[in-house]
């Protein structure tokens, strides 16, 4: 059967619907990370920190970033706080990371990173943390303290990823 013109160059130029889902997702997803990169911006540059060291522009796709103030109060979650965790930035903000923890999280871990942050040194660590609809998950933390190009500590930033089983 023979086809015509308009019909062969539709069907050669279309594509799936699905790839246009994963496309729209991925474009949600590269506007999340500037929105995130942009805000992190403006707190470096209202407290002058040096961060070049920390490479959040590469980091940010990747992994969920905090930053507390130095109550550890959270100041700034990621947007990928909400798949890691089920909050949502504005549920985090002005709490401190213990809220993740729970029964289970190792209060030895909890005595270490206490101690790295009393000082002022960074750390990695992994940690049994809680979802907001209670289940486990196990999350690798890599923490510095930052401080101002004048050396003075403002805040905490850690970067976190959630540890997948086999």
């Amino acid at each position: 059967m023979k086809t015509n013109k308009s019909e062969e160059s539709l069907s050669r130029n279309s594509v799936p619907i699905l790839a246009w889902d994963f496309h729209c997702e991925h474009v949600r997803e590269l506007k999340a990370a500037f929105a995130d990169l942009q805000k992190v911006k403006k707190i470096s540059t209202q407290f002058t920190w040096n961060d070049e060291s920390l490479k959040i522009e590469e980091r940010i796709k990747e992994e969920v970033i905090l930053v507390t103030d130095l109550d550890l109060k959270i100041v700034f979650a990621s947007n990928g706080i909400k798949k890691m965790t089920g909050y949502k930035e504005e549920e985090v903000l002005g709490k401190t990371p213990k809220m993740f923890q729970g029964p289970t999280t190792s209060k030895t871990t909890i005595k270490e990173i206490n101690e790295a942050i009393k000082l002022q040194i960074p750390f990695e660590k992994t940690i049994e943390n809680y979802k907001k609809d209670g289940r486990t998950y196990k999350c690798k933390i890599n923490s510095t303290p930052v401080f101002n190009l004048k050396g003075k500590l403002t805040h905490f930033i850690a970067f976190e990823k959630e540890v997948l089983s086999a």
